[in-house]
């Protein structure tokens, strides 16, 4: 995905890593209709009870999902990297049951959620591309809540960088690490903590020998161990469901 040069080739090699396609369907897929948009940091893109009427695939910076209790109290409930669909689940829902927020300044394609369904009534391959995508997300989604349900404080935050590495490697965005694109605020929000709580833990995964921060740079520096640290498996994440469609 990184290599691609238009928001639509952007979205063809996404489909492409959910379920093979024909030249047909990728070039169908070519010609759909997207408008680009900069949208700054900490903006909403979708707001829950609201009607969806695009659906965005996120080309560059980082995004959210959450959902706000009646106190006022923020649940993170997915975090989004370039090359993911931002509002995919709302394709066939009339009302947006949670708010999507830019973490970062970012780059949306935005596709009609009108044209999006009558590729997918008309495409079977690109329709069960889209299914596929929306199953990995509930497994992420179910994944999330054994972290925050029955993993300790800082199993569920080395789970948390496990992943995001992992996903951040596989759309070729990561390397000698990655500036975490989060304040230990929205960490806690991600992971049922208080931000005095992530700022301990992060110090412990740093005595331990597992990562490497400067400032909001980190590293990981025993990926065996963080692992282990985290009973991390990323069996959930489906990295290999491209191959075993071919």
């Amino acid at each position: 995905m990184a290599g691609a040069s238009s928001p639509q080739d952007m979205l063809v090699a996404k489909l492409e890593t959910r379920f093979a396609l024909s030249e047909s369907d990728r070039n169908v897929v070519r010609a759909l209709a997207c408008i680009p948009r900069i949208i700054p940091a900490q903006s909403y893109v979708l707001r829950e009870g609201t009607r969806p009427m695009k659906c965005c695939l996120l080309l560059d910076g980082f995004a959210f999902r959450h959902k706000l209790a009646a106190d006022g109290g923020r649940q993170i409930v997915g975090l989004m990297i370039p090359g993911d669909f931002m509002d995919l689940q709302h394709l066939f829902l009339r009302e947006a049951d949670h708010n999507i927020q830019a973490l970062t300044r970012i780059k949306v394609a935005e596709f009609a959620g009108d044209d999006l369904r009558a590729l997918a009534l008309s495409r079977p391959a690109v329709a069960q591309a889209l299914w596929v995508d929306t199953l990995i997300e509930a497994s992420i989604a179910r994944e999330t809540i054994l972290n925050i349900g029955r993993r300790n404080g800082p199993m569920r935050l080395a789970h948390m960088l496990c992943e995001f590495e992992v996903r951040l490697r596989q759309a070729g965005l990561a390397d000698a690490g990655y500036d975490l694109p989060m304040t230990q605020e929205q960490i806690g929000d991600a992971t049922g903590m208080t931000a005095v709580h992530v700022n301990r833990t992060l110090k412990q995964l740093e005595r331990e020998g597992l990562i490497v921060r400067v400032k909001r740079h980190l590293k990981i520096a025993d990926w065996v161990g963080l692992q282990q640290r985290a009973d991390f498996n990323p069996l959930y994440l489906h990295l290999d469901q491209a191959r075993t469609v071919d």
